[in-house]
C-alpha cells in the first residue's frame, strides 16, 4: 500500500473520532484497578475490540451514506472516501465486514474469559454499528443515533470493560458511564449540527432536522452539565476523594466550546469544533480515570 492509499484509509478510519473507542475502555479499566482486580490482557483486547468496532462502524458509515445518497458534493463535512471516489464503494464494504469480523475474532477471547454476556453484548454492538447508518431503519438517519451513541459508548463499552476484568457489574461503573456517554454524544451533536441543512436535503432525520438547530444547542450544553455533575455525585454518594473532581480542570476548555456551538457563524468552522470536542472527551476521561484511581 502506498502513502497516498494509506492516507486514504486512515482518513476513512476517522481518527478524530477515535476518542469515543478509548475513553470508554479507559475509564471502565480505571474502575477495575481501583478494586485490584485490572487484567491487562483483557483490557487490551478490549480496547483493540473497541478501536476495531469504531472503525468499522466508520466504514460502514462511508459505505451505506454513499449509497443512500446522503454524501453531496455540497457536504461541508470532512472527506469521505466513498462519495469522493477514492475508494469503490464494494471495497469499502469488503472493508466494513473485514474489520467487523477482526473485531469478532479478538472479542472471543472476551468470551472466554467473561462468557456469554460478553458474546451478546459483542454481537449486539457490531450488529447495531451496522445498522446505525445500514438497513432498512438506520438509528443516524431516524433520530436515534444519539440513544445509540450513549448507550453503547456509555454503559456498554464503559460496563463491559469493567466487567471483562472483575466479572461483576458495578454500580460505579454504571455512574462512569455517563459522562463519557454524555461527551461522546456530544461528536454527534456537532456533527449534526455543521450537517443540519444538507441533512434536511438528503431526508436524513436527525435531532436537528426533527426539532432544529436550538435543541442541538440544548443537547450539548446538557451533556456537558451532566458529564461535570457526576463526578460530584461521585463524592457525595460513592464516598470517592476530592481527586475526583480533577475533570473540573478541563471546565474552561469545556466553556469555551459551548461558546462555539452556540456562537458561530459559519458551519464549517464546525468541523474544528467537532475535532476540539473530540479532545475534550479525551482530556475529561484521563481525568476523570485519574480521580477514580486516586
Amino acid at each position: 500500500m502506498n502513502s497516498s492509499a494509506f492516507k486514504v484509509w486512515l482518513n476513512a478510519a476517522r481518527p478524530q473520532t477515535l476518542a469515543a473507542a478509548f475513553i470508554p475502555v479507559l475509564v471502565g479499566a480505571s474502575i477495575a484497578y481501583r478494586h485490584d482486580s485490572l487484567l491487562w490482557d483483557a483490557t487490551l483486547v478490549a480496547m483493540f475490540c473497541a478501536f476495531a468496532i469504531q472503525i468499522g462502524t466508520n466504514f460502514a458509515n462511508d459505505y451505506f451514506d454513499f449509497v443512500k445518497g446522503a454524501d453531496t458534493e455540497d457536504r461541508i463535512g470532512f472527506k469521505r472516501a466513498t462519495a469522493s471516489g477514492a475508494v469503490a464503494p464494494q471495497t469499502m464494504l469488503r472493508a466494513t465486514i473485514l474489520t467487523m469480523f477482526i473485531a469478532f475474532l479478538a472479542g472471543l477471547y472476551l468470551v472466554w474469559i467473561g462468557g456469554w454476556v460478553v458474546l451478546w453484548i459483542g454481537l449486539l454492538s457490531l450488529l447495531f454499528g451496522i445498522l446505525y447508518t445500514g438497513g432498512p431503519f438506520p438509528l443516524g438517519y431516524n433520530g436515534l443515533g444519539d440513544i445509540f451513541v450513549f448507550i453503547f459508548f456509555g454503559f456498554v463499552a464503559v460496563m463491559g470493560t469493567t466487567y471483562v476484568n472483575t466479572l461483576e457489574w458495578s454500580e460505579q461503573a454504571f455512574w462512569a458511564s455517563v459522562p463519557v456517554g454524555a461527551l461522546c454524544v456530544n461528536i454527534l451533536v456537532v456533527n449534526n449540527l455543521r450537517d443540519v441543512e444538507q441533512d434536511k436535503i438528503t431526508g436524513k432525520r436527525t435531532l436537528g432536522v426533527l426539532f432544529g438547530e436550538s435543541a442541538l444547542k440544548v443537547e450539548y450544553v446538557s451533556m456537558i452539565a451532566v458529564a461535570y455533575l457526576t463526578p460530584v455525585y461521585f463524592y457525595y454518594f460513592l464516598d470517592y476523594s476530592i481527586f475526583i473532581i480533577l475533570p473540573y480542570l478541563s471546565i474552561l476548555f469545556a466553556w469555551n466550546l459551548t461558546k462555539e456551538v452556540w456562537h458561530h457563524e459559519d458551519k464549517r468552522s464546525l468541523n474544528n469544533t467537532l475535532e476540539r470536542t473530540a479532545k475534550l472527551m479525551v482530556v475529561f476521561g484521563f481525568l476523570f480515570a485519574a480521580g477514580l484511581i486516586l
